[in-house]
């Protein structure tokens, strides 16, 4: 029995020391955010701001165009991921429902898409950009974003789509729904956690991007176009680094994605997994 008990204890005193491990920078973050300059710049830590104060908050809002800021990463965000959900929809029907030449290798590359690293070619895509004179805008983010969380978003909606069975949806049309009516009344309602779980996945990775951005956008100076990862980068006083406004903002920045994972998180987990290993 002892053997039994210790053999169990280990497996969650190993959980708790990696939840600590992991869950302390994000205290020491929003606890910094609180807590006033002196005693962020002392020299003995202070775990536990008991004076806390609002003022880097304060000033991370009122940094210039902030409200700008927003409005981009939002709009950006949620474009690119709206989009992105529109088209791997079609082409995991595609790939699920339809027999067609090549349907095997497209299927490769887009995994092969999925592990190329997008820092590699920001070269080549900020030449395409700029040949184009459209620097500094949203328009060449937002594509580059949806082509980012693209080859994701169709593996996993690809597992679930065969996840379903043809018979329900041969059954609907036998019942006079059209090939689209069909997928709408029996093959959408199915895919909704796998749908959750890649927007989800979608919005963080299009949310917390920098590099694209910082090439594509801050390249040419200040201006409208820039997002939420720009304006972290943007806290420095004469003395050096603004800490507190740095963490403030992080803070800040952090809680869009907690706000959409705290809502998925349910069909979110069970989306992910379901849709890697269906099909």
């Amino acid at each position: 029995m002892r053997r039994s008990a210790l053999g169990r204890s280990w497996p969650n005193a190993i959980a708790v020391v990696l939840v600590i491990f992991f869950a302390f920078p994000v205290y020491w973050m929003v606890s910094t955010a609180f807590k006033k300059t002196t005693d962020i710049i002392s020299k003995t830590p202070v775990f536990i701001p008991l004076n806390g104060t609002l003022e880097h908050f304060t000033t991370a809002t009122g940094a210039d165009q902030f409200w700008s800021f927003v409005a981009n990463s939002f709009i950006v965000t949620v474009v690119a991921v709206a989009a992105s959900l529109v088209i791997a929809t079609a082409a995991a029907f595609a790939v699920t429902r339809m027999r067609f030449r090549g349907r095997k290798a497209f299927v490769l590359v887009v995994m092969v898409a999925q592990m190329a690293p997008w820092e590699v070619m920001s070269i080549s895509i900020y030449m395409i950009v700029r040949d184009n004179d459209m620097l500094n805008s949203l328009v060449p983010l937002t594509l580059f974003y949806m082509m980012m969380v693209l080859p994701f978003t169709i593996w996993t909606l690809r597992g679930f789509m065969a996840a379903v069975p043809k018979e329900l949806e041969e059954s609907a049309m036998v019942d006079g729904c059209s090939r689209f009516q069909a997928f709408m009344r029996v093959i959408f309602p199915l895919l909704v956690p796998g749908l959750m779980s890649t927007s989800l996945f979608g919005f963080i990775t299009a949310w917390n991007e920098l590099p694209l951005v910082l090439v594509l956008n801050k390249a040419t100076g200040p201006g409208t176009a820039q997002t939420l990862p720009l304006w972290l980068t943007s806290f420095q006083t004469t003395f050096g680094d603004d800490w507190g406004a740095t963490m403030a903002a992080s803070t800040l920045f952090a809680l869009p994605v907690l706000v959409v994972f705290f809502l998925f998180q349910r069909k979110a987990v069970g989306g992910l997994t379901d849709g890697a290993v269906k099909g």
